[in-house]
């Protein structure tokens, strides 16, 4: 009766443990259920790339309609900290109140801009100090985040063309992992509002091309979610304790037959 009663014990105790240091699939993240409502997509191919908070913008301005290049470090009298000068262009960042701060003119908004919208409008703003200025703005720091499937691994890719698309970055991210789950590719992505969008794509049959064809935006967030791992999961959870198992009937075999 005692021993049956240890038994139970035992299984009891290995029964808490197993639930208790369960790792099976801890490495998927943002999961929805059912009935979680994805935010619609809208083709935004067409759609121009607009200057953001925290881009870093390369800036090259010249006089005369682009005749002559003005050298702004010495016709402001001094080089902002913020500023590096590369082969007559020059780098600024966008803050977080979507102002950015350039010789002459100070801070000024260009948040919400496109990039059409920003060159003329500092055309506009640099004709009381140059004859027919013609500004040239460049996004440099875009970047995408993708996780390809594998759980834990993720790469961030640069955007260097303003019309990447959610196909080209998961090929520069080497692809769907085997883990990867092509049924459920999340997009996470900030509206101008603030708000993060969250939207779910089927890329697994050709149907969902016209998915794959979204043109990625700076600070997006691709999850694609990985598959279950049930088995292999409950064989590396299991591994310790049938080792340990194993381990306390050997010791009780060889006492045994030591007595």
């Amino acid at each position: 009766m005692t021993r049956t009663i240890n038994r139970i014990g035992v299984i009891t105790l290995l029964g808490i443990l197993l639930l208790t240091g369960c790792s099976i699939n801890r490495d998927i993240m943002f999961k929805t259920h059912r009935d979680f409502e994805f935010d619609e997509y809208k083709d935004t191919a067409r759609s121009p790339l607009r200057l953001q908070p925290n881009d870093m913008i390369n800036f090259r301005l010249f006089a005369n309609n682009g005749f002559k290049l003005i050298d702004l470090v010495s016709e402001s009298g001094a080089r902002e900290a913020s500023i590096l000068q590369r082969n007559g262009s020059f780098i600024y960042f966008i803050e977080n109140d979507g102002l950015v701060k350039l010789p002459l003119l100070g801070r000024i908004d260009v948040a919400g801009m496109t990039l059409r919208e920003a060159e003329a409008y500092l055309e506009e703003r640099y004709k009381t100090y140059y004859n027919d200025p013609f500004v040239q703005v460049v996004v440099n720091n875009r970047r995408v985040v993708v996780f390809p499937g594998a759980g834990g691994d993720a790469k961030a890719i640069m955007l260097e063309n303003n019309n990447t698309t959610l196909l080209e970055v998961l090929g520069m991210a080497g692809g769907l992992s085997k883990r990867g789950n092509a049924h459920k590719v999340k997009v996470f992505r900030y509206a101008p509002n603030g708000e993060r969008l969250i939207y779910q794509f089927d890329l697994s049959d050709i149907d969902g091309l016209k998915y794959a064809d979204m043109v990625m935006q700076g600070d997006d967030v691709v999850y694609v979610q990985p598959n279950p791992e049930v088995a292999r999961g409950i064989v590396q959870d299991l591994a310790p304790y049938i080792t340990l198992l194993t381990t306390v009937v050997l010791v009780i075999s060889l006492s045994r037959s030591i007595n």
